[in-house]
């Protein structure tokens, strides 16, 4: 029927009618392709947000999920018993759920909030420590003051002890300082110093240690000058060296040896920090404040230092070698 009416339509007419029609079916075409186009913009709009979306419909069924939803499908799970609303913890990371509903279909979100609720916490731990050194200050300072009256009035069998006390002093001493300088965070005042004076506090430092076992300290420092904090990098060696102590300490080896390396290497200072202590046990703890796998030690030692070196615009990290070694690099500029 439809052959007998275009037979019937004037061959112009046709013509155009075939036109309008083939115009028609092009943009159609065009309008296929832009809703093509728009669905795989949006799609990877959703792909690129740092949340994790689910859409789902009433039957329960899922419309739609990014591949961010797609990793983390156990936490969706256990979201569900609250329905979706609130804060899930799952593998140390914390996520928060939020559900909305729009054109009959359930729209639910998931962010990951680890690093708020850590530093939300480290806030907190911060200004609770910060008061316990403030607090503890006194007394510590009370119980120095009586050691030193005590060394000049004791005889010599029994200075050993009191030297041993004022070892134990010094350490308390350190934690506080350490607690207040990590509270309140760090500012670095850089001038040109050389790099040999940094061997001689390690030095001096190390005779206020407590350690058992012989231990062999090798520094290789290069003869030059560089630019950087000379107070707060000598509590970064500091630390890395006690550090080093401890796994000397707490290892099987009836002897130990610790190694520090230092030079300049075009606009970068270079540390190298390594022993034949105790290997790490836990690389995610290692610059964690508060958390230590260590028998002494309060866990703020490598946080301070990694937040000392930040602030010299530098890095650490430990070396994928045999050997135990942690590398240091700060720029070497004003």
């Amino acid at each position: 029927m439809s052959a007998d009416i275009l037979e019937k339509i004037d061959p112009q007419d046709k013509q155009e009618l075939l036109g309008l029609l083939n115009e028609f079916i092009l943009q159609t075409y065009k309008i296929e392709k832009e809703f093509k186009d728009y669905k795989a913009l949006y799609e990877w709009v959703i792909e690129i947000l740092p949340q994790a979306i689910w859409v789902i419909n009433t039957n329960g069924s899922f419309f739609y999920k990014n591949t961010l939803a797609s990793q983390i499908e156990a936490i969706f799970l256990e979201a569900k018993k609250q329905d979706f609303n609130g804060e899930v913890d799952s593998e140390e990371k914390t996520y928060l759920f939020q559900s909305n509903s729009i054109q009959n279909k359930q729209v639910i979100t998931a962010t990951d909030i680890t690093l708020q609720k850590r530093q939300e916490r480290l806030a907190s731990m911060g200004r609770v420590s910060a008061h316990l050194a403030h607090e503890i200050r006194n007394p510590v300072g009370s119980i120095s003051l009586l050691a030193s009256t005590l060394l000049k009035r004791v005889d010599s069998s029994s200075k050993p002890i009191v030297f041993e006390i004022q070892k134990a002093l010094w350490r308390v001493e350190r934690i506080i300082s350490a607690t207040l300088l990590f509270s309140k965070g760090v500012s670095i005042q850089k001038a040109k110093h050389t790099l040999p004076s940094l061997k001689g506090d390690l030095e001096d430092v190390i005779e206020q240690y407590t350690y058992t076992k012989a231990i062999d300290f090798l520094f290789d420092f290069e003869d030059g000058e560089a630019f950087f904090d000379m107070d707060l990098m000598g509590i970064v060696l500091q630390n890395f060296v006690y550090n080093a102590i401890d796994a000397i300490e707490e290892s099987e080896e009836a002897t130990g040896w610790v190694k520090v390396q230092a030079r300049i290497c075009d606009d970068d200072i270079i540390f190298a920090i390594s022993d034949n202590g105790k290997a790490v046990e836990n690389k995610n703890l290692l610059f964690e404040p508060f958390q230590t796998t260590k028998l002494k030690g309060n866990g703020l030692g490598l946080a301070l230092s990694l937040q000392i070196v930040q602030a010299h615009s530098g890095s650490i990290r430990l070396l994928e070698t045999q050997e135990k070694i942690f590398e240091i690099k700060i720029l070497n500029a004003m």
